[in-house]
């Protein structure tokens, strides 16, 4: 046996409290909807589908189960474009454009979200790049920015400028 003084009695865990859906909204606030978290994924587009879509030179998703997705507030203001051909279904605020859903029928549990619609973290980074081979030229990749004198919040990336040789010199 053991002494009094030595044992402790178990104690219970405290509930652990499930974190708070990650929410997002279209532009006109019109459509709001939720998911739980953590997402399933995330990830960079780069197809052609996608950037028209979005108008965007790339368009970052997070995926979610569909049983972990809520529309909150206006269902009836989505429209939703079906590619026979492609397999795939967008679902789109009616009143804005927004994008707001993305199907695929080889992921039929599934449905991917535009990142960007949401307030706050989904509990997934963006790893993953689909269809790299498509990034555009004119995209941006990294370059370094310096700030663009006379407009506050405006920076580019400047030109490189070639070196004369010496033998260019002064004619």
């Amino acid at each position: 046996m053991f002494p009094d003084d030595e044992f402790e009695p178990t104690k219970k865990p405290k509930p652990v409290a499930l974190a708070k859906p990650a929410a997002g909204q279209c532009l006109c606030g019109k459509v709001r909807f939720e998911i739980d978290v953590p997402a399933r994924w995330a990830w960079h587009d780069h197809t052609a589908a996608s950037r028209r879509a979005h108008g965007a030179v790339y368009a970052t998703y997070v995926g979610s189960w569909k049983k972990r997705f809520r529309i909150t507030q206006g269902e009836s203001e989505l429209s939703r474009y079906e590619d026979a051909k492609s397999k795939t279904a967008r679902s789109f605020c009616a009143n804005c454009g927004t994008p707001i859903i993305y199907e695929r029928a080889r992921s039929p549990h599934m449905v991917n979200i535009p990142r960007a619609l949401f307030s706050g973290r989904t509990g997934r980074q963006p790893l993953y790049h689909i269809a790299i081979e498509e990034l555009q030229e004119w995209a941006y990749t990294g370059e370094p920015l310096v700030p663009l004198k006379g407009y506050p919040g405006v920076v580019w990336q400047r030109s490189k400028k070639k070196k004369r040789s010496e033998r260019e010199g002064m004619f």
